[in-house]
């Protein structure tokens, strides 16, 4: 038992790493101890019993370490993020123990790489209940320079590649033989090597626009929600100030301004009035992108959505939303995608309609679709937070036109944590996914500017104020993964269906005495 417990331990170790961090490449070997234990049961049900409690201990501990700051936000969230995320990793894996004994070792190992993707897909394109932190290809955020062939897998591929690297050092510890040992290298290096290739002979476009991204340090429990608005506001004029006369984007965080503004006219607002009187006066060419809340009424019969809270004889929608300010397209607002579960949204609104979620953390209203904003004839897609996480979201401002990326972000919640510092990471590989430069604008930490290729050209860490300005390339190109999104995750979905339909086969020739 004291052996499996060291495996356990390990395994949850070298899992953890690329999230608080160390390096992704952990990952390579981090199923390798859990692999050992699964190898050591039979076939038995209490055998299977056994192995699911050990899988189960190791998937718990692997997400306690890596998302314990949730609890900073929100206790609830750390317990619900964890049971729903290992649960997707209890059931492939359990899968693929079940499959190992009973069906031929390329059956089981594909049932492994397969399912396991396949949950990710599932989990992360499930409209409630959705957190893919996890998301075994995330663990390479802090090294770009090794996944720039994300292009054209996004983060799945990553996890694809985990696996494989995992069974193949598994299978040449067990055999010792030289021709297994030169395949585990060969699955490890291989991808390193035509990602250094693509890192290295990568061109930007030439095109580019002068951006600027503020960070105000505004502490969120103390100052956001229960301070002055005239200092807030004091606050982000003060810093537009300091932007440089040339900027013509300038990039303010999330709910950067503090006045809730009519989501179908929100220019009339005072807070925008107040920054449209700025920068006519100082640069007249800029466009703003600041963060707000912003309130749609419904009219009396008027179709409403099923997010809609009751007023006094009314409907209404509060929108988590960007806001162009002096901006030369038509459209002025955008709605966030992806609702952080608890706090932005509520699950299974259907089946909890009769809940009142009146309040601060109440249902929030969210869009399908991604708006853009453009100035200069340059087309900006302005991502909100939780969207850094979800490639597929992320991806749909591209696919709506924009030739560069903005986020805008309040880690603020949080800490000083490892939260807010990868979700700075993750979205370098949003930017290999799309090939999209980054300019990022966080309340307090982090706020930069992140290449086409995942670098990091400048950055503004935790608790720090002030200004950052660069220019950033403007890009009209496709990549694979813009143009099929999740494509790895839906194969896995046919392949874990087909592993099924083989194991099935394969279990009915050997009752009737067909195979050996």
């Amino acid at each position: 038992m004291l052996r499996k417990l060291l495996c356990v331990s390990l395994s949850a170790a070298l899992l953890s790493a690329g999230w608080l961090g160390g390096s992704g490449f952990a990952l390579f070997v981090a199923f390798v101890p859990l692999l050992y234990i699964s190898a050591a049961y039979g076939p038995s049900a209490r055998d299977f019993r056994r192995m699911a409690g050990w899988a189960a201990l190791t998937f718990t501990a692997w997400n306690i370490a890596t998302i314990w700051w949730v609890w900073n936000a929100a206790p609830v969230g750390v317990f619900a993020a964890t049971a729903f995320s290992g649960f997707w990793s209890l059931a492939a894996f359990m899968l693929f123990h079940y499959v190992s004994k009973r069906s031929p070792k390329p059956v089981a190992y594909v049932m492994l790489a397969a399912a396991w993707v396949a949950g990710e897909y599932l989990y992360t394109h499930a409209e409630v209940l959705s957190f893919p932190w996890l998301t075994l290809g995330n663990g390479f955020s802090g090294s770009p320079w090794a996944v720039q062939w994300y292009e054209w897998t996004g983060v799945m591929g990553g996890s694809v590649w985990v696996l494989a690297c995992n069974m193949a050092v598994f299978e040449a510890a067990r055999s010792r033989r030289v021709r297994d040992m030169v395949r585990a290298a060969a699955v490890a290096i291989v991808p390193v090597a035509v990602s250094l290739v693509m890192y290295a002979s990568y061109e930007p476009e030439a095109e580019s626009i002068e951006m600027a991204v503020l960070q105000p340090d505004v502490d969120c429990y103390e100052e956001k929600f229960a301070g002055s608005e005239r200092a807030q506001l004091r606050n982000m004029l003060d810093l537009t100030d300091e932007t440089p006369r040339d900027v013509r984007i300038i990039v303010m965080p999330e709910t950067a301004l503090p006045e809730q503004l009519r989501d179908d006219a929100p220019q009339s607002g005072a807070t925008v009035h107040a920054l449209r009187q700025m920068i006519d006066s100082i640069r007249p060419e800029a466009m703003i992108v600041a963060g707000a809340s912003t309130v749609k009424l419904y009219g009396a019969g008027e179709p409403r959505s099923k997010t809609a809270r009751a007023g006094s004889g009314f409907y209404y929608d509060i929108y988590n939303s960007a806001v162009a300010v002096n901006g030369d397209g038509d459209a002025d607002v955008h709605h966030k995608m992806r609702l952080v579960i608890g706090v932005e949204a509520m699950p299974f609104t259907d089946l909890l309609g009769f809940v009142d979620l009146g309040g601060v953390t109440g249902q929030l209203g969210r869009s399908n679709s991604a708006t853009v904003f453009e100035k200069g004839g340059v087309k900006v897609g302005p991502a909100i937070c939780y969207e850094g996480l979800y490639g597929d979201s992320f991806a749909k401002f591209v696919r709506e036109g924009a030739e560069a990326m903005i986020v805008m972000s309040n880690d603020g919640w949080w800490g000083d944590t490892a939260g807010h510092r990868r979700l700075f990471d993750f979205c370098r590989l949003r930017a290999i996914e799309t090939r999209r430069a980054i300019a990022r604008s966080a309340n307090t930490g982090v706020s930069g500017f992140i290449t086409s290729r995942g670098d990091v050209t400048a950055r503004l860490d935790w608790d720090m104020r002030g200004v950052l300005a660069s220019e950033v390339e403007v890009s009209s190109r496709r990549t694979v993964y813009v143009a099929y999104g999740d494509w790895v995750g839906r194969l896995a979905l046919l392949l874990t269906a087909l592993c099924l339909l083989c194991h099935s086969a394969y279990r009915i020739r050997r009752k009737n005495h067909l195979v050996n």
